[in-house]
């Protein structure tokens, strides 16, 4: 070999391959760079306003989107909710000329929001792309809305005798549903600031209902329960206003538990199965519908209407519990046990028939889809839920053999007027049967001749 080559081989060195600078410079960049879609701060107990996850959206639609008015940043300046954006600002106009003749001018209400602007930020799972006044003219500008709509329902405030929003009930009813939807939330404390500031204002006798009570009143209007039930919730707080009703429904002695059982929790059958089982299910007045028990083979449960209004503020729960880190998981557990005692239409007429379900959403098979899929894809833990021991219990009995046998029979011939007549029919052919054959044999024995 030529000696020149080989001195020139040995010479070569391979370049090594590295990153372009530029390429180098964004990889640090977004490094450096915090989360946007899913902040820092979303793992922290004060964060409480969650964008949906994917997986329920695909499951259950809009039911987590506003539909004619938007409340906080997430859906902010969208094209189909503009009609009521108008009406917040003539609604913060009702609200200036009677507080700024006091001295509460608008200048007042975004400096007194001011020091809450950071705080009110982290409650947002999102970074929160607004300046500074954007974000606390959107603050003031939807908080007053709110307000001066509640005190105008709850005939606190004067509304003017054409107001579309009070005098056209569909409007209502929409914006109902939508104050109840998990990305469409405040933060509880700069709507009590804004209150605080209005009521002093104004210095009204009145003013000592609480913003919590005014609002509870407000959507009582469709869950419709007992006043007194309402009126003893007057200091209730919560993080937004999804979060109040929702803590307002949790009765007390319904914790969940600090420690797991000692056993595993096991799930329920739905209503046929149990039925057949000898396990009853019979209505209960309870003052919330989480309150179920059961006692000597019965399960008892308060009536829950299935309506528009019912459906948006289970399902927005369910997703509020299973983004929020602190908050118990009650209406997740209540949602399980309807999964699982409904499989299909017949268990939803027979929750009906009992009185236990009332239908004001559409046919028993819309209602039996709709309770599956607030079910579906839920993280949920048996053993840590409210309704554990409940759980347990129907388990253990249902397992009884005796219990499963003496139904089933029961089930099976007395269920219904048809099959009991069938049985009782039958029971009477046996009878006579029988009967015929002993007056055969005695007859045949006493015709008989006696040998000697």
């Amino acid at each position: 070999m030529d000696t020149n080559s080989v001195q020139e081989e040995h010479n070569h060195v391979t370049p090594t391959w590295e990153m372009s600078s530029d390429r180098l410079a964004s990889m640090y960049q977004k490094i450096a760079d915090p989360p946007r879609l899913l902040s820092n701060a979303a793992g922290k107990a004060s964060c409480c306003i969650f964008r949906v996850p994917q997986s329920l959206l695909e499951i259950n639609g809009k039911a987590y989107q506003p539909h004619i008015v938007s409340i906080g940043p997430y859906h902010r300046g969208e094209p189909r909710l503009r009609m009521i954006e108008e009406h917040k600002w003539r609604y913060l106009g009702t609200l200036l000329s009677r507080t700024e003749p006091k001295g509460l001018t608008l200048q007042h209400y975004l400096k007194s929001i001011e020091p809450l602007e950071a705080r009110a930020r982290e409650c947002y799972s999102e970074t929160i792309h607004l300046s500074t006044d954007e974000f606390l003219e959107m603050m003031v500008v939807d908080g007053c809305f709110l307000i001066e709509l509640f005190r105008k329902v709850g005939r606190v405030v004067r509304f003017e005798r054409d107001d579309p929003l009070i005098n056209m009930f569909w409007l209502l009813s929409f914006m109902v549903r939508d104050f109840l939807r998990l990305e469409n939330q405040m933060p509880y404390f700069v709507l009590e600031h804004l209150y605080d500031l209005i009521t002093k204002a104004e210095d009204r006798k009145d003013s000592v209902k609480s913003l919590s009570l005014l609002a509870l009143e407000f959507f009582n209007n469709h869950m419709m329960r007992p006043d007194p039930v309402i009126e003893k919730l007057h200091s209730l707080t919560g993080m937004h206003l999804l979060d109040l009703l929702r803590s307002s429904v949790i009765p007390a002695g319904y914790a969940e538990p600090q420690r797991r059982n000692s056993t595993p929790t096991h799930i329920i059958h739905c209503v046929s199965k149990l039925r057949r089982a000898g396990i009853e299910l019979n209505v209960k007045e309870f003052e919330s519908f989480l309150m179920v028990k059961f006692k000597r083979g019965a399960i008892e449960m308060p009536t829950i209407t299935i309506d528009d209004f019912m459906c948006a503020f289970l399902l927005n729960c369910v997703a509020y519990e299973q983004c929020h880190k602190s908050c118990s998981k009650h209406i997740t557990t209540y949602a399980t046990l309807l999964d699982c005692l409904v499989n299909s239409y017949k268990d939803v007429e027979y929750l009906c028939d009992r009185n236990i379900m009332e239908n004001n959403y559409g046919n028993d098979g819309e209602i039996a889809r709709f309770i599956n899929n607030t079910g579906k894809d839920v993280a949920f833990d048996y053993d840590r839920c409210y309704l554990s021991k409940l759980f347990n219990d129907v388990h253990q009995y249902y397992s009884n053999s005796w219990h499963v046998q003496w139904a089933s029979f029961k089930y099976r011939y007395f269920d219904t007027p048809w099959s009991f007549i069938s049985a009782l029919a039958a029971l009477i052919l046996l009878i006579l049967t029988v009967l015929q054959t002993l007056y055969t044999a005695l007859g045949y024995y006493q015709g008989r001749p006696v040998t000697k």
